[in-house]
């Protein structure tokens, strides 16, 4: 390889983005990416779907973040805003649509379509991308990025720069190639990393293993999931819901487990599920008194296999402390209650961790103060730039975090090729 003007670090959302604008400005850029491939936590974004970012006004999505990280953010996604990622994706074939919580999706596509037409963006703009190349450490001459050290298939590389873009992710899924390496070496530079911490992640319950496996693949459908510290709620997500071998997954765990976590720090968890948050305590109370008086005979296992799968349908029963041969005749008033706070407020157990390195994004990382958010440049090292999961930011499931890496890494790319000797036109 020869001097580039730019070198990003990793090939996910935020470096594509970065290495393909600061190539379209005329820098001669050369992305590093240490697995095969390019895009490896894209194209399993949203079970393999990709939800791209998410639609709405821009202010919409910013309240979407925490008030310091929307902040941070703000300049970013006005640069580079939504519509801005899916009409590059669409002027290149593909279809997309909005679903009504405004998650913005392919039609009939998948990630890997996106993928392959971010990677042929590189190619047009003649990005240099190499796969299997390590970064080992960034080079730093009095305040200045010198270059970076690199392990490749054929041995260990010096290479030459004026600007590095570190986009190498957080430390969720580590398989795809995000190990924290970014931390380790902005750390070493004089940089401040935030705690990581899991923010969309399955959250692993206490239930007994035979419980847990009994319910393992069930989902429950537009539902709503609650959090309780010491009784109080703190946090609650609705949506759909997946039963797992080790506790829940699916959107509405992912949705509160960034504040389980950090809730988890104060004391024990417990979570419930209101399986029809649509209907009211007292309408479904008024529907299963309507059930029992017109059909009096059903057992009570018939009446809830209307509110929940056949398989969970004993578990809320349970819940209630109802037998299931007991028929509709027989379920007095403060049966038919239990069974209505069951349906409303169904206990699934207490948490037991929520694994880091299993979810789709961490919080914690670079410090946001120590960032320049107009141009992502790191404030203490010059011409050393980052953007994407290495920073202090995670927004909550259904395209967030997509739109915060590629808004950070259009502009650290954009930043990047400004600061080249050689005058680049914006």
């Amino acid at each position: 390889m020869s001097k580039p003007d730019v070198v990003v670090i990793g090939g996910g959302a935020a470096g594509i983005i970065a290495a393909w604008r600061a190539a379209t400005l005329g820098a001669k850029v050369v992305v590093l990416e240490k697995t095969i491939r390019i895009g490896t936590k894209i194209l399993i974004s949203g079970g393999g779907k990709c939800n791209i970012t998410h639609d709405g006004p821009l202010e919409q999505v910013l309240r979407a973040f925490r008030t310091h990280e929307a902040k941070f953010i703000r300049p970013a996604c006005y640069r580079f805003p939504n519509q801005e990622i899916v009409k590059l994706l669409t002027d290149k074939g593909l279809v997309v649509y909005t679903r009504p919580d405004g998650r913005i999706f392919p039609v009939d596509q998948t990630a890997k379509d996106v993928v392959r037409i971010l990677l042929s963006y590189l190619e047009d703009a003649g990005v240099n991308v190499r796969y299997e190349h390590s970064v080992k450490g960034i080079g730093v001459r009095d305040g200045k990025v010198t270059g970076v050290q690199i392990d490749t298939p054929k041995g260990a590389l010096g290479l030459e720069t004026q600007c590095v873009i570190v986009c190498a992710g957080g430390s969720s899924y580590p398989n795809s190639g995000t190990t924290g390496d970014g931390w380790q070496w902005a750390r070493t530079l004089g940089h401040t990393i935030v705690k990581p911490r899991a923010a969309l992640a399955p959250i692993y319950l206490q239930s007994s293993p035979e419980d847990l496996a009994a319910r393992s693949g069930i989902a429950l459908r537009a539902c709503m999931l609650k959090a309780r510290l010491n009784g109080k709620e703190v946090a609650r997500w609705t949506g759909d819901l997946l039963f797992t071998h080790h506790g829940i997954s699916g959107p509405c765990a992912l949705g509160i487990s960034r504040v389980v976590t950090e809730s988890l720090l104060e004391g024990p968890i417990t979570l419930e599920v209101d399986v029809v948050p649509s209907i009211s305590f007292e309408q479904v109370s008024s529907d299963l008194l309507a059930q029992v008086t017109t059909h009096p005979k059903r057992l009570a296992s018939t009446y809830m296999e209307a509110y929940v799968p056949k398989n969970l349908v004993n578990d809320l029963l349970t819940s209630a402390a109802v037998s299931p041969e007991v028929p509709g005749y027989r379920l007095d008033k403060k049966s038919r209650n239990r069974l209505v706070t069951a349906i409303k407020g169904w206990p699934i157990g207490p948490v037991r961790t929520v694994p880091l390195e299993k979810g789709e994004v961490v919080a914690g990382g670079i410090s946001l103060e120590e960032v320049d958010p107009h141009t992502m440049q790191s404030k203490l090292v010059s011409g050393l730039y980052a953007c994407g999961e290495v920073l202090d930011i995670a927004g909550p499931v259904g395209g967030y975090n997509l739109q915060a890496a590629f808004a950070t890494g259009f502009v650290a790319g954009e930043s990047a090729a400004k600061q080249l000797s050689k005058k680049v036109e914006i």
